[in-house]
C-alpha cells in the first residue's frame, strides 16, 4: 500500500465537536416530558433499616414518588457479575453510601431537595472494616490464569522460605495502599426511556454488552428489549466496565412512571455507589546472590473483598509471577471479607499496586547488592514466563531498558541517596519495569462501500476518551486504500456488531483485526456484484481475475472505483462482516505490553514537598496505529502513576465504614501544576503472532510501576524509603 495513516499523528475525529461542546454526553440528550431521580444512600456501615419517613418528601412540590425497601422498585441480581445484592429489595444495609431510596420529581433540584426530607433510623451494628483481619484464600482463578497460590521451586528445595533462607542476600518489605477511585470527569448518568416495550438507555459504558446483560438481568427482561447507546464517555478507567445499579433503577423508573427518567450521580454519590479500587497489604520477599541473581522470589497480598461482591484482586499472580527469572517462585493472593462498597477494576487493576511493591522491593535489592538498578533487571531478564516454558507472542523490554536510560541521562545517577542537592532540593533518579497484558477478545465489525465513494465502517466499541473511535477509523482507510475523510463510522450503540470493548487494554488488538476482515468481506461481495450485475463491464467475468486496490477494482484492462462499479450495477452498497476470534496464542503464548519508566524527583529538604521533575517512559507495545493518541494515552498513564504516588488515597473511618475522602476536596488527583513535560517512546515493532497488523495494548502500561519509579527516585533523593502509599510529606520528615 503506497499510504496508510496507520502510525501517523491523526486528529481525532470527535475531537471538533468534544471542544467545542457539540458532543452530546449522557446527560445532554433530551426527552419529552422527562423526570429526575435522586438517590438516598445510607448513614451507617452495617444493620437494618429500622423505619423510613418519607411523607414530607411525597408532599414536597414536583414529587412524583419516594421508592425504598417500604415502596420498592423490583431490581433481581445477576450471579458472578456485578455485586451480588440488588438495592431497595430489602431493609439491610451492607455498607455505608449503599443506594436506600430513590426520589423522583419534575426536576433535579426539586428531586434533590425532596430527598433531603426523607429521614431514615437503623438498627446499626459494628461494620468490619479492618483490612488486618483474617484472610482467606481466594477462590480458584478462571481457566487460561494461575491459580491464587502458586509455588514453584528447584530440584531439592523444600520450600519458599528454605529458598530465601539460602541466599546469599534477601529483602523483604511490607507494603500498604488505601483505596482509589477513577475519577472520570463525566459523573455517572443515565436517561431511560421506553418505547413499545423496548428500553434505549444512554448511559457511559465501556462494554455495551456487558450493560445489556446487566440491564437486562436487573430487571428480569430478554436482553432483545435493551438498547444501550454511549457514543461519547468522558471517561471510564475501569469504572464503566459495568452498568451499576443507578442504571436500573432509573429504567424501572422510566418504566413505572410511563416517562423517560434521567438520574446523574453527584461526585459524592460516585464515590460511594460505583466500584473502587480496594485497599491491599502486600509483603514481598526477594532472595538472590550477591551479583543480584535472583534467587527465590516470593509475593503475597491480602486485598480488600466486599461482602458484596467486587474486583478479586490478584496483584501478586499479576505482578510477580511475570517479571523476572527466578527458580523459586511463591506467589499467594488472599482476600478479606469486609462491610465495603464494592471494589472493581481500576486502570491497571491488580498490576499498578502489584507493581509497586515488586519494582520497589527490586530497587531495594540494587541497594543491598550494589548492582546498578537496571543493569539488576537486565540480569533477571526472561524470555518464558516464570515458572513455566511459555514464550512472549514478543518482548523487547531490553530494548526499552537501554532507549529508556540513553534519552532520560542515567549514566548521571549517583547510587548514592542524598548525594545531588539543587539548593534547598534533594534530587534522585528512580525507574522500573511494566508489564501488563493484551486482552483480545472477540469482535465484530460490518464494513460497506457506498455509490458514493464512501464507506461506512459499523461497531459497538465505544470511545471513553481512549481515541478508539478514531482508531477504528483509521483501520478502516487503511484497510481500503482509502482516505480518512471518505470513512464514516457508527459506533458506540449496542445493536451495531459488537466490537472490542474498551477495557484491558484490548480494544485496539480486538477490533483491528475484525475492521480488516470486514473490509475484505466487502470486497468480495463487491467482486461478486462486479461478476454477476448485468450493468457491470466485468459481468460474466473470472472474479480472480479482479484486483482491489486503493479504493479501485481493477482488471488487466480497466480499473473503476468501487463507487463507479456500484452505480453502473444499480446497487446502493456492498458490504460484508469480519470477525476476530483469539486463536490459541493464549495458551501457547503469554501476549504482554511491556516498559521502563525513568524518573527524577525533587524534594524539599525542610519541607519535605515532593516534586516529579522529569519523566521518560519507553514502552514495546507492538505497532502504533494513532501516534498521537498512543501519546496521550501513555502520558495519561504516567499521569495517573504519578498520582498513585504521591496523593490519591481514600482511607476509611474504622467506625462507620465511611470512605473519609469521598469527594474531589478531599481526594487529591494530579492536576496541570503537578506534572513536567513527560518524554514517551514506543520501540513500534509489529508483533508477527497477533495479527496482520500486530497491534498489542497501550491504554494501561503507562500505570503500571510508574509509582514504583516515583517511590525509588525519592529513596535516591532522601534516602527514606515509603512503602505506604501515597508518599506525602508528612512521612518524608517524621522521625524514624
Amino acid at each position: 500500500m503506497a499510504f496508510t495513516p496507520v502510525g501517523r499523528e491523526i486528529d481525532r475525529i470527535d475531537g471538533r465537536r468534544k471542544v467545542t461542546g457539540a458532543a452530546e454526553y449522557s446527560g445532554d440528550h433530551p426527552a419529552p416530558d422527562l423526570a429526575h431521580a435522586y438517590l438516598i444512600t445510607s448513614t451507617v456501615g452495617r444493620g437494618r433499616i429500622r423505619a423510613m419517613d418519607t411523607a414530607a418528601a411525597l408532599a414536597a412540590p414536583g414529587v412524583l414518588d419516594v421508592y425504598s425497601p417500604f415502596h420498592p422498585l423490583r431490581q433481581y441480581v445477576l450471579p458472578g457479575l456485578g455485586e451480588s445484592y440488588a438495592p431497595l429489595q430489602d431493609v439491610d444495609v451492607r455498607f455505608h453510601g449503599q443506594i436506600i431510596a430513590m426520589v423522583v420529581a419534575e426536576s433535579f433540584e426539586q428531586a434533590r431537595d425532596a430527598a433531603a426530607m426523607v429521614t431514615t433510623t437503623y438498627d446499626a451494628e459494628p461494620p468490619r472494616t479492618s483490612l488486618d483481619d483474617e484472610p482467606g484464600t481466594l477462590p480458584d482463578a478462571p481457566a487460561g490464569r494461575r491459580p491464587a497460590r502458586s509455588t514453584t521451586l528447584a530440584d531439592g528445595v523444600a520450600s519458599i522460605d528454605a529458598a530465601l533462607a539460602a541466599s546469599d542476600v534477601v529483602v523483604q518489605a511490607d507494603f500498604h495502599q488505601d483505596s482509589q477511585h477513577h475519577v472520570a470527569m463525566e459523573p455517572h448518568t443515565t436517561l431511560a426511556r421506553w418505547q413499545d416495550g423496548i428500553l434505549t438507555v444512554h448511559s457511559g459504558t465501556q462494554v455495551p454488552l456487558f450493560a445489556v446483560m446487566l440491564i437486562a438481568a436487573r430487571l428480569g427482561i430478554a436482553t432483545d428489549r435493551v438498547r444501550v447507546m454511549s457514543r461519547y464517555v468522558g471517561g471510564g478507567f475501569g469504572s464503566r466496565v459495568l452498568s451499576w445499579y443507578d442504571t436500573s433503577l432509573a429504567a424501572s423508573a422510566a418504566e413505572v412512571l410511563d416517562r423517560p427518567v434521567r438520574l446523574v450521580l453527584t461526585r459524592e454519590q460516585v464515590f460511594q455507589v460505583i466500584g473502587r479500587r480496594g485497599r491491599i497489604n502486600q509483603t514481598v520477599r526477594l532472595g538472590a546472590r550477591r551479583d543480584g541473581v535472583l534467587t527465590a522470589v516470593s509475593h503475597v497480598t491480602d486485598a480488600e473483598m466486599p461482602a458484596v461482591g467486587g474486583w478479586q484482586m490478584t496483584a501478586a499472580e499479576s505482578s510477580t509471577a511475570l517479571a523476572y527469572r527466578t527458580p523459586n517462585l511463591h506467589v499467594e493472593d488472599r482476600q478479606v471479607t469486609l462491610d465495603m462498597s464494592p471494589t472493581w477494576a481500576m486502570r491497571a487493576p491488580d498490576e499498578a499496586p502489584g507493581s509497586f511493591a515488586l519494582e520497589t522491593a527490586m530497587d531495594e535489592l540494587a541497594v543491598a547488592t550494589g548492582v546498578d538498578p537496571v543493569e539488576l533487571r537486565l540480569r533477571n531478564y526472561t524470555t518464558v514466563v516464570p515458572g513455566t516454558d511459555r514464550p512472549w507472542t514478543s518482548k523487547h523490554l531490553d530494548e526499552c531498558y537501554r532507549v529508556g536510560a540513553r534519552r532520560f541521562g542515567w549514566s548521571a545517577r549517583s547510587a548514592t541517596p542524598r548525594s545531588r542537592v539543587d539548593g534547598d532540593w534533594l534530587v534522585g533518579m528512580g525507574m522500573a519495569s511494566a508489564v501488563y497484558p493484551t486482552d483480545r477478545q472477540p469482535a465484530t465489525v460490518r464494513v460497506r462501500l457506498r455509490a458514493d465513494n464512501t464507506a461506512v465502517v459499523s461497531t459497538a466499541t465505544v470511545d471513553p476518551g481512549t481515541g478508539a473511535a478514531t482508531m477504528v477509523s483509521t483501520v478502516g482507510a487503511h484497510a481500503l486504500g482509502i482516505p480518512m475523510r471518505r470513512i464514516e463510522l457508527e459506533y458506540g450503540d449496542s445493536t451495531l456488531p459488537q466490537g472490542g470493548s474498551s477495557v484491558g487494554s484490548g480494544a485496539t488488538a480486538s477490533t483491528a483485526p475484525a475492521v480488516q476482515a470486514a473490509a475484505r468481506a466487502a470486497v468480495d461481495e463487491l467482486k461478486r456484484i462486479a461478476v454477476t450485475s448485468p450493468g457491470s463491464p466485468w459481468h460474466g467475468a473470472d472474479p480472480a481475475a479482479l484486483t482491489y486496490e486503493h479504493g479501485r477494482l481493477r482488471s488487466a484492462d480497466r480499473a473503476m472505483t468501487f463507487g463507479q462499479l456500484l452505480t453502473a450495477a444499480g446497487v446502493p452498497a456492498a458490504g460484508g462482516e469480519g470477525t476476530q476470534q483469539p486463536g490459541d496464542e493464549a495458551t501457547r503464548y503469554a501476549v504482554h505490553s511491556f516498559g521502563a519508566h525513568f524518573c527524577e524527583v525533587r524534594v524539599h529538604r525542610f519541607t519535605g514537598e515532593p516534586r516529579v521533575s522529569r519523566f521518560t517512559t519507553v514502552v514495546d507495545a507492538g505497532r502504533v496505529v494513532n501516534a498521537k493518541a498512543a501519546r496521550s494515552q501513555l502520558v495519561g498513564g504516567v499521569i495517573m502513576g504519578i498520582g498513585h504516588a504521591l496523593l490519591e488515597h481514600d482511607p476509611v473511618e474504622p467506625a462507620t465504614g465511611r470512605l473519609a475522602a469521598g469527594n474531589l476536596a478531599d481526594y487529591m488527583v494530579p492536576v496541570n501544576a503537578d506534572i513536567p513535560d513527560i518524554d514517551v517512546h514506543w520501540l513500534d515493532r509489529p508483533d508477527p503472532v497477533l495479527s496482520e497488523l500486530g497491534v498489542k495494548g497501550l491504554g494501561e502500561i503507562g500505570t503500571v510501576a510508574s509509582a514504583a519509579a516515583v517511590g525509588n527516585a525519592v529513596f535516591n533523593a532522601t534516602g527514606r524509603r515509603v512503602r505506604d502509599l501515597p508518599i506525602t510529606l508528612d512521612k518524608l520528615l517524621r522521625e524514624d
